[in-house]
This record gives structure tokens, C-alpha cells and sequence, in this order.
């Protein structure tokens, strides 16, 4: 018995001991603060959330219309927010969520339309109404690819599993050197670059090239993205000897296509009884709609329909270059515009004198009819002398990343 009641204090204390340690541990628990659900800066929790695609027939004023907001309302938003947001500007298929009241009216508090996975534009309809333009958070991973050609540079890309873009940016890069409508199975490539990611996961697609290396016909091409232009934070490619890889002119006005006819002035033509008519133009085909682009920075000089040139622009680029293009579906140049190396002019059509879609492309020197093939076109600028030592270390571990990259 006397055991009995020695035990009992220490059974009260170690039952007060675990009391307490409850306590506490509920304590603690209630001290733990549920997360935010924070998204495009607004916390979610506090909203009825809505999300949906722009269909074909929507309309700004209609979704908010079917989300309780007065037309008053709208009409003082699309008024007030004009310069910032035009809303007629939505595209089918875009994202859009609305943040909606959670009191008895539902009504739309916030409308946020997603231009792409990067930017947005919030029009806050609560109180004053604003609109303004954001980014999610984007953080930026280094990566590297390489392949070797066996149809066609797309066809390679897809195989690897890269994005569609990495052959635009590529043919963009090598387009006054490289004729990516020939290229040849064995040609073969490496890439070092930069891909968006939106919460560490979420792919926002390619950032930018930093180096590139292309082997065509057997005769290896680098491209190094530097800064040339402090001042504008202006970068170009340049080869390993600092020479730029732009030149004045590009190859093709147009991308992916290839030649159908070449300048030829003893052509013979079956539709004309096999003549000779002197082709002076280069003739490249491609799918009907593709578009056509400007080979170098100039001013229109002409842009009509005419005859068997159907609908056609022509550009003048300094005293001694101009070029023509024709048989356009459509032209998106006016006499008198400046457009830059690279800008979309029209699209190819069969207006004209035109077996086919293809763009007849012509190219004149000195007010001559010439092959733009045949002539030694002038080059870019290379890079300022006073650049070249910082150049020339910048490139110096990219190009030991390259040699680690195997095809």
C-alpha cells in the first residue's frame, strides 16, 4: 500500500508533464498560418476564382456582362482603359481569369487576360477603375542541344524534343551565310542556351542563343551572341574572328523554301514554244500565304499590281542596290514606307504570270538586272577594335562548352 501512494505523485506529475505537452503542442499548431494562395498578385482566397480560354464570339464587355457587372461599368472600363489595354485586341484561345465577389452579387472584381505565358494585363474594376501590365516571375536555365540533319533542320528539332523556335532563331542567325532550304543530310549542329521557366517548372519557351555552332557542307560556322552596344544593350553574332555574320542582304526572301528557277538569261520556257526568254529574276517556292520578307533595310518605291508581275513590291536600299518581288497573294507595303531588314512585305501568291506559289525574286545593281548570287555583297561592320580583347576572353569558355558537347 505504501508503494501505492510513493507511486501516485509521480503518476499526477507525469500526467500533469503530458497535459502540458499538449499544451503546448496545440498551441503550436495553432500557430501555424495557412499559405496565401497569392497569383497574379491578388490573393485567391479572397475572390470566387474563374478561369477560361477567349472563345470565337467573345468579347470584352460580353464576359463581364455574364459576370455581373453593370454595362455603366463597362463602358466606364473599356473608356478609362483604352491606351493601356485595348479590348478588342483579345484573341481566340488566350487565358483569361476573373476574380469574382464571394458576397451575394458574384461580380467580377478583377479581370486578368495572359498575352503569353510571361505577360499579363489586370484590369481592376474595384473602386477607381486601373489597368496596368505585369510578368510572372521568370527564372532563366542554361541548356544545350545538338543534332545532326538527316531531312530536314525542323525534322532534326522535333526528334530532339526542342522547341520549334530553336530553328527560326537559328535560321535568323545564319541567314546571310547559310542556305537553309539546302541543307544537306550529314550538316550538323550545337547550341548553348537559355530557356524561361515560370515557378522553376513551368516552361515559358527559348530566351535567347548565347553560342551556336553549324557545320554545313563540312565547313564549321560559330555565332557568339555578344553586346556590342553598351549604351542600347544592343547584341549581334559574330564569328570566332569578330566578324559579324550579318550582312546586308539575306540569302532568301524567304525562310525554308527553296529554288524552283534560277537567273537564267537563255531560259528556255515549254509554255512559250521553248523560246528563249531570259529569266532575271530567282524564283522561290513555297506554300501559298508564306510570307515574304524585306532582304534588306530600305524605302518602297513601288507596290501595285501589274501585268504578269501580278502583285509585287519593290525597294530601293542605297544609290546602288534595289530589289523586286511579285507574284504576291497580298502586299503589306505602302510607296514610301522604310522597312527593315527581315519585315514581312507580303505573302505568297500566283498573281501574275505564275505556274505556282512562289515569289519571283529580283535584284538590281546599279540600275542593272543581276544574280544576287553571283555578286560579292557587302558585309556588316565588324567589331569595334576596342571591343575585341573583351570579345575575344568572352568567348573563350563558350568555346570549351561547345567542345564538350558531343552530336
Amino acid at each position: 500500500m505504501k508503494k501505492i501512494y510513493l507511486l501516485l505523485p509521480i503518476l499526477l506529475i507525469c500526467f500533469a508533464c503530458s497535459s502540458d505537452l499538449k499544451e503546448e503542442n496545440n498551441s503550436e499548431n495553432n500557430l501555424i498560418v495557412k499559405k496565401k494562395n497569392i497569383e497574379y498578385g491578388f490573393n485567391l482566397d479572397d475572390f470566387q476564382v474563374i478561369r477560361d480560354t477567349i472563345r470565337s464570339g467573345d468579347t470584352f464587355g460580353a464576359i463581364l456582362d455574364e459576370n455581373h457587372v453593370p454595362q455603366s461599368k463597362i463602358f466606364e472600363a473599356v473608356t478609362k482603359i483604352k491606351d493601356s489595354f485595348d479590348v478588342r485586341r483579345i484573341k481566340i484561345g488566350k487565358p483569361y481569369v476573373i476574380l469574382n465577389s464571394k458576397d451575394s452579387l458574384n461580380a467580377a472584381q478583377v479581370f486578368i487576360y495572359e498575352k503569353n505565358k510571361v505577360d499579363y494585363a489586370v484590369i481592376d474594376l474595384r473602386d477607381s477603375i486601373s489597368s496596368f501590365n505585369k510578368k510572372k516571375p521568370v527564372t532563366f536555365v542554361e541548356k544545350s542541344a545538338s543534332g545532326i540533319i538527316t531531312s530536314s533542320l525542323s525534322q532534326t528539332m522535333e526528334d530532339q524534343h526542342l522547341s520549334p523556335y530553336m530553328t527560326d532563331r537559328l535560321a535568323n542567325i545564319y541567314a546571310w551565310t547559310i542556305d537553309f532550304f539546302r541543307l544537306q543530310p550529314g550538316d550538323r549542329f550545337k547550341v548553348i542556351y537559355t530557356e524561361k521557366f515560370i515557378n522553376d517548372t513551368i516552361s515559358a519557351g527559348l530566351d535567347d542563343i548565347k553560342v551556336a555552332y553549324f557545320e554545313h557542307r563540312g565547313k564549321p560556322l560559330l555565332a557568339f551572341n555578344y553586346v556590342d552596344d553598351s549604351i542600347h544593350n544592343s547584341s549581334d553574332f559574330f564569328d570566332e574572328n569578330a566578324n559579324n555574320l550579318r550582312r546586308a542582304f539575306l540569302k532568301a526572301p524567304v525562310k525554308f523554301s527553296r529554288i524552283s528557277s534560277r537567273y537564267n538569261l537563255k531560259r528556255r520556257i515549254k509554255y512559250y514554244g521553248y523560246k528563249v526568254r531570259a529569266h532575271r529574276g530567282t524564283d522561290f517556292a513555297a506554300p501559298y500565304g508564306t510570307p515574304i520578307l524585306a532582304t534588306a533595310d530600305g524605302t518602297v518605291t513601288k507596290s501595285e499590281r501589274r501585268g504578269g508581275n501580278g502583285n509585287y513590291v519593290k525597294i530601293r536600299h542605297n544609290s546602288t542596290y534595289e530589289t523586286q518581288y511579285l507574284h504576291m497573294k497580298k502586299r503589306n507595303a505602302k510607296v514610301g514606307d522604310y522597312v527593315s531588314q527581315g519585315d514581312v512585305i507580303g505573302w505568297i501568291g500566283t498573281t501574275g504570270n505564275s505556274g505556282g506559289p512562289h515569289v519571283c525574286y529580283r535584284f538590281w545593281k546599279n540600275g542593272e538586272q543581276v544574280d544576287p548570287f553571283s555578286q560579292d555583297l557587302p558585309s556588316s561592320k565588324p567589331l569595334a577594335d576596342s571591343l575585341r580583347p573583351s570579345f575575344f576572353k568572352f568567348i573563350s569558355p563558350l568555346k570549351e562548352q561547345l567542345d564538350c558537347i558531343s552530336f
